[in-house]
């Protein structure tokens, strides 16, 4: 199993080189901790790393990965909360000004939900994917009966995109989101990764329709 001498040897690249060429950002960093501007909650997916899609520096994104970059609706019972936890470092400790949700083409988690296939899955074998990948139950619902009266429609796609729009919804059921939302200080965007096709696409407020971005344009 050669993957963890991989990674050392990749460890060993990084301080010979970009570490070096990055030396005093992370002795700033270091000094005087973090203040990124903006937070990602993408997947888990080992194919969409944002920090080499978006192309930044340390310390400049704020990221949270998990299975079909989804966020829980807002819930202040007992438990184990990991998204709403970095949600709230993010949100009121850092005070990022951007939430990113970015959801991305063949994506597995979605692959799930639209299969079932853990739906009545045992502990170890699915169990936490598939109640993990309820949260999609009533879009995965109107995307099947959609693919029924529709059969050229791409479910998976319709499912991924959608994903991000569930993940914006329960973004806005935290009070800490909404309120600084409403008063102009927080954003949220919604994205999309085509993994074939390199292109990422922005979801457009005016008619909420995923848009792709032209790699070329300035401005943007």
């Amino acid at each position: 199993m050669p993957e963890f001498k991989a990674l050392l040897d990749g460890y060993r690249r990084f301080r010979a080189g970009p570490y070096q060429d990055q030396r005093r950002r992370y002795d700033a960093l270091a000094a005087h901790g973090q203040k990124p501007g903006l937070m990602i909650i993408g997947c888990c997916d080992s194919r969409v790393d944002p920090a080499q899609i978006f192309d930044v520096e340390p310390g400049e994104i704020f990221v949270l990965r998990n299975v079909a970059n989804l966020v829980p609706p807002f819930d202040d019972g007992g438990g184990l909360h990991g998204v709403s936890a970095a949600l709230e470092f993010a949100v009121t400790q850092l005070e990022v000004h951007y939430i990113v949700i970015m959801g991305h083409a063949q994506c597995g988690g979605v692959k799930a939900s639209l299969s079932g296939d853990f739906n009545d899955a045992a502990v170890g074998e699915g169990f936490f994917i598939g109640e993990w990948m309820r949260m999609l139950s009533e879009e995965r619902d109107r995307v099947t009966a959609l693919k029924r009266t529709n059969p050229d429609i791409d479910a998976q796609r319709a499912l991924e995109l959608a994903a991000v729009r569930v993940s914006l919804k329960n973004l806005r059921s935290f009070p800490s989101v909404r309120e600084r939302e409403a008063a102009g200080t927080l954003r949220l965007e919604g994205t999309y990764f085509g993994i074939a096709e390199g292109i990422l696409y922005r979801l457009d407020d005016e008619d909420n329709e995923f848009k792709p971005l032209d790699p070329n344009e300035v401005g943007i």
